[in-house]
């Protein structure tokens, strides 16, 4: 990169560009998230991180293969949590795309000619449980008390439809439509895919809606994201029995492995869940066969 610009190979804006803080252009980016809750969040925490490794600004120029492995050593080894804990691998794995992610939007920006990240592998992501209700907790849930309501209410619809919390959070009213044809269903367009939906929901998942309001209302009124949200369903999750430790993200894990314990084919569950690639689907499909293994092995006669 150096000797690119000692050779002219930039003009002047393309100097000032490159010469301007890659730190100050993370935090605009992260400002852009704002309105995504659980986005936004780990973006901020990404944010910490690499000002914690800079320790000084950082300039785009400054920004090569040696110091995104540096970086990457960083996460693993040296990041920690506000209570001075290491970060999970996940963590870290996420904190790092985050700035992969900076860093190929700077490319499309002029900030950089290419994208230094291109040549190195990411950090590893660990391979986690996917924790899930069965049908017979889910039914517990549905019967036991949640301190919120709107928080049981978003999380039981979760798990009907399959939709994440990010979606569930912007429904409009308008977004649930009916025809003769095809009954209710959901069209709306993904959060985090950005893709264009059709979803059909049941005839359960209608009924917990509740009475229709104006077109642009959100179908849950005052639902935020936060970690006393998650204490208030882990709360809800113990009234019920349930000893899994369950988070709002878990309902749509179970919506998945439900609708494969039921036979639902897997391309059909992958199509439901918006999944543009089949391997994403494919985890719940794991699950599956590692309870079908277990199940096998109950009956035993002693032979």
């Amino acid at each position: 990169r150096q000797l690119e610009i000692q050779n002219g190979l930039f003009g002047v804006n393309d100097l000032e560009r490159i010469n301007s803080s890659f730190i100050a252009y993370f935090e605009l980016l992260t400002e852009k998230r704002k309105e995504s809750d659980g986005n936004y969040g780990n973006w901020r925490s990404a944010l910490k991180h690499l000002k914690g490794f800079s320790k000084s600004n950082v300039s785009f120029a400054d920004i090569d293969k040696q110091w995104l492995e540096d970086l990457k050593q960083y996460f693993v080894r040296d990041a920690g949590t506000k209570h001075k804990q290491k970060l999970s691998q996940n963590s870290c794995v996420s904190y790092f795309n985050k700035v992969r992610a900076a860093l190929k939007e700077a490319v499309k920006d002029g900030y950089m000619i290419r994208n230094p990240a291109d040549d190195i592998e990411g950090i590893k992501e660990a391979e986690t449980k996917r924790e899930f209700l069965t049908l017979d907790e889910l039914q517990k849930a549905v019967r036991a008390k949640c301190d919120i309501q709107v928080v049981k209410d978003a999380f039981i619809f979760s798990a009907l439809t399959g939709l994440r919390f990010s979606d569930i959070q912007k429904l409009t009213w308008s977004e649930i439509q009916f025809s003769e044809e095809n009954g209710y269903y959901i069209r709306f367009k993904q959060k985090k895919t950005k893709g264009q939906e059709t979803l059909p929901i049941s005839e359960d998942a209608v009924t917990l809606l509740g009475e229709r309001h104006s077109n642009d209302e959100p179908v849950f009124r005052d639902l935020t994201y936060s970690e006393y949200n998650n204490q208030k369903i882990r709360e809800w999750m113990i009234r019920a029995g349930i000893e899994k430790y369950i988070t709002f993200h878990c309902a749509r894990h179970t919506y998945a492995t439900l609708q494969l314990t039921l036979g639902t084919d897997i391309y059909t569950v992958s199509k439901l869940l918006g999944h543009r690639n089949l391997k994403t689907t494919e985890v719940y499909a794991k699950i599956i066969d590692e309870k079908k293994i277990a199940a096998a092995n109950r009956i035993k006669l002693n032979l």
